[in-house]
């Protein structure tokens, strides 16, 4: 119950940050994918700062959750992250949600609950096994969701990043998961486990990855490909590496229902998610406030003496 609770809170923060992280990552210049200078870009918005400290509460319910739960149940919670993420950009833009969309809210909700309880996740071990493995796996993965997202643009672009970041951040949960094992052993052996400083690593890099799939395309190619390669890869690392299991046989079929309602139900979030942000007028950086402030007072200085002299 306590990683359930951990989980949800992980989700709403991620959802805060996420609303906060894209409307700064889509002023981005184009010509910063994939280069430091999105990062530098991107830290002189307060906004975008705002999303990081979200995304650090995160981590931190996070790793509680992983430390009292499966990997397999903690990680697909967040699949609430979109519908909450939706619900906080229409209020941020005073937009009011169709009934389809509302539908679609509780299609994700309830498809996630009723998958979970059909897989019911069990058997975790609190250490990993056959690191070598996955870290190669993982490695081949993600030079190939990578370079296709280079050799594309758009939409694809978005989709390959998306997926490359999801497997980041999967692998961010496992490593987390195992250094939270080391920290019942004490301080010094938490704070001397390799899994510690490789996932903070794999926590980076999927978040650098994250900004320029939300730079490159749609919400509609981003936020599926995250929301649910997360939670699919996820389990995957579950059940390899920590022995964790899932129900089969007949509940086999529920499951597989569960994740094709999950996944139509995520495409319409995305659609209205979507909407909403490029219906939202830009706003002006806190940082360039001041600035902006002052040209359009001597505009208006500028403007009003001219009237004076007509």
């Amino acid at each position: 119950m306590i990683s359930v609770v951990f989980a949800i809170v992980t989700a709403v923060c991620n959802g805060m940050a996420s609303v906060l992280q894209r409307r700064a990552a889509a002023d981005a210049p184009p010509d910063t994918t994939l280069r430091l200078s999105m990062l530098t870009y991107l830290v002189k918005h307060k906004i975008w700062l705002g999303g990081v400290v979200m995304t650090i509460a995160a981590a931190v319910s996070q790793a509680v959750a992983l430390a009292t739960g499966p990997v397999a149940l903690v990680q697909p919670i967040f699949i609430i992250e979109l519908p909450f993420t939706l619900l906080v950009a229409s209020r941020m833009a005073g937009r009011k949600l169709p009934r389809l969309t509302w539908w679609s809210v509780g299609i994700v909700t309830v498809s996630l609950g009723g998958g979970l309880a059909a897989a019911a996740p069990s058997g975790a071990s609190d250490t990993a096994s056959n690191w070598t493995k996955a870290l190669i796996a993982t490695a081949c993965f993600e030079a190939v969701t990578i370079i296709v997202g280079i050799r594309t643009s758009g939409n694809a672009r978005a989709a390959a990043f998306g997926l490359a970041a999801a497997c980041g951040y999967a692998l961010t949960a496992a490593l987390m998961k195992n250094a939270m094992a080391a920290f019942n052993q004490g301080p010094a052996a938490f704070f001397t486990s390799w899994e510690l400083y490789a996932a903070a690593a794999a926590g980076v890099g999927s978040l650098f990855i994250l900004q320029n799939s939300l730079q490159a395309g749609s919400l509609v190619a981003t936020q599926p490909a995250l929301t649910l390669g997360d939670a699919l890869i996820s389990v995957s690392y579950g059940v390899t590496l920590f022995g964790e299991t899932l129900r089969t046989g007949p509940w086999l079929i529920i499951e597989i229902l569960a994740v094709l309602a999950i996944g139509v139900g995520c495409l319409e979030l995305s659609q209205s998610l979507g909407q909403i942000d490029k219906d939202t007028p830009a706003r002006v950086p806190a940082h360039d406030a001041g600035a902006d402030g002052e040209a359009a007072g001597d505009q208006a200085a500028a403007e009003a003496a001219a009237a004076a002299g007509e």
